[in-house]
């Protein structure tokens, strides 16, 4: 035991940090920056301004309108076939119309071939506005698709990605010019995905949602008088349809859609599809009451009670129409529902709040 050398032990030692001088030298690394304050002289959007953050009744939300999906389907192939069967036909009788011309005199020929090809560079013109129509439509649901996976990812590169997407959709509306103002100021200080993309519905769909909303309180409002004083049925049906088109239009205007002709075809075709597979609201009796009670009920006339089921029938059309024309999926701001429109509507809506108010 004795021939085993024995080891040095080390003794304690002080070590010197570098100096505060030295530090405050040296270029911070953005990467590892230290977490920032906000500006005092930012504001960002409150529950307070959220269009649908108090409802009115508590009726049950209708579940949220979706897109049909696009499959194939032996029908589109035989109108497919059948519009080029027609193309064909229209094509030849032009050309034997032309050559008629021709026949009789060398300017008729060369006036059809004039207004031929005027025509045919119109139609194209059309087409491309029609196809650029379902193309943002397209992107407006793929962008609502990007938010989804966005919120799940684990890094906030994607909800970047769809905040830079959005701010690029809506930047030629003028009401979300304070809130793309606000995005920028606070782009660096949030780090949290979720967090972000709720921002960034705040501060860019409040003021849309709100327009939204005037939209669709307006409409019903229209369609419940001329619904009441109409004395035929059918200039009911024409009218509800006419303000649900106009309805429809206004919402994907709104959102940055602007469809075309058959954008919008698809759109209402959609709307009434998730009416038919979900239900629209209940009609009849059972509602007014619901809605106004019983002993203004039994007062109300018949042509009345009408014009507020019809009312709120395309309150309802405009709900889905939202759901369909938004980017962003309802997160952070509340989805609105048939209860949010009825104290606008009818004439016992606020006793019907009251009454809610007092037994929540």
């Amino acid at each position: 035991m004795s021939d085993i050398p024995k080891i040095p032990q080390r003794k304690p030692a002080a070590f010197t940090l570098e100096s505060d001088q030295a530090g405050a030298t040296r270029k911070p690394d953005p990467a590892k920056r230290s977490p920032a304050s906000f500006d005092e002289n930012i504001v960002m959007t409150t529950d307070d301004d959220d269009p649908f953050a108090a409802t009115t009744t508590a009726l049950p939300d209708a579940p949220e309108a979706m897109p049909r999906k696009r499959r194939f389907s032996f029908g589109k192939l035989a109108f497919g076939a059948l519009g080029l069967l027609v193309s064909l036909a229209v094509g030849l009788w032009v050309d034997s119309l032309i050559r008629d011309l021709f026949t009789r005199a060398d300017w008729l020929g060369y006036l059809a071939i004039a207004t031929a090809v005027i025509g045919l560079l119109a139609f194209l013109v059309v087409i491309g506005r029609e196809m650029a129509g379902i193309m943002r439509l397209n992107a407006v649901q793929a962008l609502k698709q990007e938010a989804i996976d966005a919120s799940t990812a684990p890094t906030a590169k994607p909800a970047r990605q769809v905040m830079a997407h959005l701010v690029h959709l809506l930047a030629a509306k003028p009401q979300t010019a304070r809130g793309r103002s606000r995005l920028k100021e606070t782009e660096t200080e949030i780090i949290d995905g979720p967090h972000l993309l709720d921002l960034t519905e705040r501060e860019l769909l409040t003021p849309l949602d709100r327009q939204a909303r005037t939209l669709i309180l307006n409409a019903s409002k229209r369609v419940s008088i001329v619904t009441a004083v109409s004395p035929r049925a059918l200039v009911d049906l024409g009218y509800v349809i006419y303000e649900s088109a106009r309805l429809i239009r206004a919402m994907a205007d709104l959102y940055g859609g602007r469809p075309g002709t058959f954008g919008l075809m698809r759109l209402m075709r959609d709307v009434i599809a998730h009416l038919a597979v979900t239900g629209s609201i209940a009609v009849g009796d059972s509602l007014i009451q619901q809605v106004l009670g019983h002993g203004i009920a039994s007062k109300l006339s018949a042509r009345l009670g009408e014009g507020v089921i019809n009312g709120l029938m395309t309150a309802r059309i405009g709900i889905a129409a939202m759901d369909l024309c938004r980017p962003m999926p309802f997160r952070a701001l509340k989805r609105p529902g048939i209860g949010d429109f009825i104290g606008d509507l009818t004439p016992g809506g606020s006793r019907a709040k009251m009454f809610d108010d007092t037994n929540a």
